[in-house]
């Protein structure tokens, strides 16, 4: 085993150990950011947010998984979405897997399908800014892979 090798795989593990404390990160930023009423869910809310109070968002995820990534008006939503983040400093990252995110949340109906959780947004309180440790951890590991020219970092959650 060369050097090179041997370093590709601390690398990869490293990767994949980040990857990891990101899930955990975001799964208590999103239980905090609901308990303290800070979540916007929802493509259409989202985009309503965005455009009333940009600077009130903190955070922004976009969900898909298998079924919905060839639906052409979700990532033209999607686009839009990124760009705005872009232009206004947001940080964001990419789930998929919409149906632990609903969980997560509580955001199913009565058959366990998951509701619209395609885009999420934590916002900051009316007269303060949202903080939170895993907030802080969530935009490190979003800085990182935009050094890595990683716009959108993918996260997995943890299972249950």
């Amino acid at each position: 085993m060369t050097l090179e090798e041997v370093q590709g795989q601390e690398i990869t593990t490293e990767i994949i150990d980040r990857m990891q404390c990101a899930g955990i990160s975001l799964e208590e930023l999103l239980v905090s950011a609901q308990s303290q009423e800070c979540l916007t869910v929802g493509v259409y809310e989202s985009a309503k947010v965005m455009n009333v109070d940009p600077d009130c968002v903190a955070f922004c995820v976009l969900a898909t998984d298998e079924e919905y990534e060839c639906d052409i008006a979700l990532q033209i939503h999607f686009t839009l979405i990124q760009a705005f983040c872009f232009d206004n400093g947001i940080d964001i990252v990419r789930v998929n897997d919409t149906q632990r995110l609903a969980e997560i949340l509580g955001n199913t109906d009565e058959s366990g399908e998951p509701k619209d959780v395609h885009c999420i947004l934590i916002t900051n309180p009316s007269e303060d800014t949202f903080e939170d440790p895993a907030l802080e951890k969530l935009s490190l590991f979003c800085e990182e892979c935009r050094s890595f020219n990683e716009w959108v970092p993918a996260i997995t959650l943890p299972e249950r």
